[in-house]
């Protein structure tokens, strides 16, 4: 990773040192980034998933945040998605050798877009369904079978618009969530696998 801070970008007009509050908090997280990696990871993950729960709950007509939703949406963030996030981009630089170049950067988007997605996408439809909704397992595995080639799909081919099924994830109001955090996930991971 390049030196924290870069060249004089995000720094106000005023005079030397003077930085505004946004920049100096970018600066603290990427050195957290390099030098706690794992750790930062889980927290961003799970902050992350928490504003995402937040915004989509208050988009999906609740009057009142379901904290226990939001919580546990939250330690599926920090619990698997930061850690998850971690050990895959340190395989794909093993496979690629490291290489950063924009033909490399695009292999890798290509390869977790194939291999990690499914996974990740199977694995929060079925933790939703069974520890947030509290449903039973057979009902999960069900739903996850019916519903998962259009997730999965959905996520692919970046169709944002709401899905004209109501049911479409699970009925707890989350609609397109799944899709729209994958294109999240997927810019995401360009970015990041362009500046690991």
């Amino acid at each position: 990773m390049a030196a924290v801070g870069g060249g004089g970008r995000g720094k106000s007009g005023g005079k030397k040192g003077e930085e505004s509050l946004a920049y100096r908090a970018w600066r603290q997280y990427l050195l957290q980034l390099q030098q706690h990696p794992l750790r930062t990871k889980m927290i961003t993950a799970g902050c992350l998933a928490g504003i995402s729960d937040s915004v989509a709950q208050k988009l999906s007509g609740f009057q009142k945040i379901e904290k226990r939703r939001l919580l546990l949406k939250m330690l599926f963030g920090f619990a698997y998605g930061g850690p998850f996030g971690h050990f895959w981009h340190k395989v794909l630089d093993y496979i690629f050798k490291g290489k950063k170049d924009n033909k490399t950067i695009a292999k890798k988007v290509l390869l977790e877009q194939l291999t990690s997605s499914p996974l990740n996408n199977i694995l929060f439809l079925s933790y939703y369904g069974y520890v947030v909704e509290r449903r039973p397992l057979n009902e999960v595995k069900n739903r996850v079978k019916k519903q998962y080639p259009s997730v999965q799909l959905s996520a692919w081919m970046g169709n944002i618009s709401q899905p004209s099924r109501k049911d479409y994830v699970f009925e707890a109001g989350i609609d397109n969530q799944v899709c729209k955090v994958g294109h999240v996930v997927v810019l995401l991971s360009v970015v990041v696998t362009g500046i690991h």
